[in-house]
């Protein structure tokens, strides 16, 4: 990314390789999901000071290509999946297993070089290896929205069984993630999209119920299905948009998880919703890098599945940010590299 605008400003071209310092692991790229943070990175709305030229890509998957001084446990050849976020690892958050407080914290793709190269170099912490059922593609597609959804339904909401958990926006990869993340723990989900393609593909990953939020008055559908009550707790990153329906589709005493806004920052709160019915909003930044530890083994079983909604070469990465602006995919848009 040469300059601040529309996919245009993507090039692609040669660079010098990263070099691999003490406690570094440098990665040949096999494959690097999109995520909306790309997308608002490339426009200047998040990190607008970063210096230019930069690379994108938050979710990485690759081989080991060498490892720096002290590094142990990781070697060349070892295939493996990176966990976006990078702390300074000595810090009272980063020690207390909150090292996405970490006051240095950054994320792969935004504060960082990232995945849309053939080589990335990363802490070694950073590296987990890849679960040997899932392609390079798959396995690209899980940490950042996973690690996401992780701490918005398990850390966050406290998501138990027998909960209404409404899902908002269940195409993104943060809502299939935590479409899966709900129905494991045994949550009653009621997912909802903009189109009734998405919603059958909704219901098809677990979904229990599935409400189009583009009608008018959506949320009144989601009171419907709940006997009344509304939900119990919310993943949201909708936006201003629908942040006012959100708010009347949760229960009395709910909770809200908040972790983006894609229509829009300036959202209006009706505060006597939140007072008077006792409501609790949780705002939520990717999770810590210990969860993607339970993660990948809960994907090793089986029991938790990436959705990759469409694949392009590395050179297409222009068109993959279209593909994803347009909201066109359901699940992850991945590019292949390696």
């Amino acid at each position: 990314m040469e300059a601040r605008g529309g996919p245009e400003v993507l090039r692609y071209g040669e660079i010098a390789a990263p070099p691999v310092g003490a406690g570094q692991v440098r990665v040949a790229v096999k494959a690097v999901a999109l995520n909306h943070l790309d997308l608002w990175v490339r426009k200047g709305v998040a990190s607008p000071k970063l210096a230019l030229p930069h690379i994108l890509g938050c979710d990485i998957a690759g081989v080991v290509e060498s490892v720096g001084a002290g590094v142990e446990g990781v070697g060349p050849g070892d295939a493996v999946v990176l966990n976006p976020g990078v702390s300074c690892g000595r810090c009272e958050r980063c020690l207390s297993g909150q090292d996405n407080l970490c006051p240095e914290y950054q994320i792969l793709g935004e504060h960082r070089w990232g995945g849309y190269a053939e080589l990335v170099t990363v802490p070694a912490a950073n590296v987990l290896p890849k679960p040997a059922n899932l392609s390079w593609l798959e396995a690209a597609a899980i940490p950042l929205t996973f690690l996401t959804a992780w701490q918005m339904v398990v850390d966050k909401l406290q998501v138990r069984p027998g909960e209404d958990v409404l899902v908002m926006a269940a195409g993104s990869g943060v809502s299939v993630a935590a479409i899966q993340i709900a129905k494991l723990y045994g949550a009653r989900v009621i997912a909802t999209a903009s189109s009734e393609a998405k919603l059958a593909q909704a219901r098809a990953l677990g979904a229990d119920e599935a409400v189009n939020y583009t009608r008018p008055d959506w949320f009144k559908e989601v009171r419907q299905l709940t006997g009344g009550k509304g939900a119990d707790a919310v993943v949201d990153h909708t936006g201003a948009q629908y942040w006012e329906g959100v708010i009347k589709a949760t229960a009395w005493g709910g909770r809200i998880s908040l972790v983006g806004a894609s229509s829009g920052y300036e959202a209006t709160t009706p505060l006597s919703h939140i007072f008077y019915r006792q409501l609790s909003i949780f705002g939520s930044t990717m999770a810590s890098k210990s969860r993607l530890f339970p993660i990948l083994r809960w994907v090793s079983q089986g029991r938790l599945r990436p959705v990759v909604g469409a694949t392009l070469p590395l050179d297409q990465a222009a068109e993959a940010h279209r593909l994803l602006e347009a909201r066109q995919v359901f699940g992850k848009v991945v590019l292949q590299v390696g």
